[in-house]
């Protein structure tokens, strides 16, 4: 099931009690979750989605169901669905001088219910961007697509796969024990390394973590068409999730990095203009240069950051620095 996030609302998603025209009677219609039932739920652009019916969503990723109290109807509705989003940065552009976190500009208890996040940055290089190019004007050319040097698979397999491996029993951990014991480990290990890493953990490890590396692992088993979870399993979720962690960070040296934002004046700078701008798409410099020096930074510092964002083109200055108009 597809759906956008400027395009739902909370009881689009879940479910909505509606009077019947002919008898009068309420009606519980599911949503679009409800429909995803065994399936997935797309939801692009869901950063556009109003926070209200953004928390909708919060039982559905804990609990897998909707609990329903409407109209005198009180019900439980399952939403056993694995839920795919996809969403922009704050303000449209990453922002490199900024933090992960302050880019995705969503709350904490959202981003901690997905159990897999990967930052997908579009990076300038011509060799990619002429591949690409190529690609785009071919298809619109010929209306196909260019000639494979693989053999892809073909959907019909896919499908018959996914099939196949529904109907594998939900798999299990063993009951001996040595699997749960390095289950358990693991984690303990991963809440350590976060402890030790201190101000640049690059993420927050909870309960829902260990329940994250379970639900993959069992997924991974299935994928094998096996009802028991193996060592194997565990060892490639917890690797998936490193590598989502990862990704939140491009840095090679992740200490250097965050102190770099941390004490970099630019960013701070950014964060004065956006500040004063509050939700307009200009502001004028004059308006912008009090706040900035207010804070202890000096007017060529500003005028640097000026410079250093127009070059990211996320904002543009007029030729008589004067106003800013922001791109993104």
């Amino acid at each position: 099931v597809y759906t956008t996030g400027k395009g739902s609302s909370g009881v689009g998603l879940t479910a909505a009690v509606l009077r019947d025209e002919s008898t009068g009677e309420l009606t519980l219609e599911g949503g679009a979750l409800v429909l995803a039932d065994m399936g997935i739920a797309c939801i692009d652009e869901f950063d556009k989605m109003n926070d209200i019916d953004r928390t909708a969503i919060h039982e559905v990723m804990e609990q897998q169901t909707i609990s329903i109290a409407k109209g005198g109807i009180t019900t439980t509705l399952n939403a056993r669905a694995a839920i795919l989003a996809a969403a922009n940065p704050a303000y449209g552009r990453y922002n490199p001088k900024r933090t992960a976190a302050e880019n995705i500009n969503l709350p904490a208890a959202l981003l901690s219910r997905f159990d897999l996040m990967f930052l997908l940055l579009d990076r300038s290089n011509e060799a990619q961007d002429l591949e690409l190019a190529r690609h785009v004007t071919y298809v619109h050319r010929t209306g196909v697509h260019p000639p494979l040097d693989f053999e892809p698979v073909e959907p019909k397999v896919v499908r018959e796969f996914i099939a196949k491996a529904r109907q594998i029993p939900d798999p299990s951990i063993p009951s001996e024990g040595a699997l749960a014991d390095y289950v358990v480990q693991n984690y303990v290990a991963m809440r350590a390394e976060e402890v030790a890493a201190g101000n640049n953990a690059r993420s927050y490890t909870t309960a829902r973590t260990l329940m994250s590396i379970l639900r993959l692992s069992r997924a991974l088993a299935r994928i094998r068409f096996s009802d028991t979870v193996s060592q194997g399993d565990v060892d490639e979720a917890i690797r998936l999730m490193r590598s989502s962690t990862s990704s939140l960070d491009d840095d090679d040296d992740d200490a250097r990095a965050t102190a770099r934002r941390r004490d970099d004046p630019t960013g701070a700078v950014y964060a004065i203009v956006r500040e004063v701008a509050a939700e307009s798409s200009t502001v004028a410099i004059a308006d912008c240069e009090p706040a900035v020096l207010a804070r202890g930074y000096t007017r060529e510092q500003m005028m640097e950051s000026l410079q250093e964002y127009e070059e990211l083109s996320i904002w543009s200055v007029d030729w008589n620095k004067e106003q800013i108009t922001f791109l993104a």
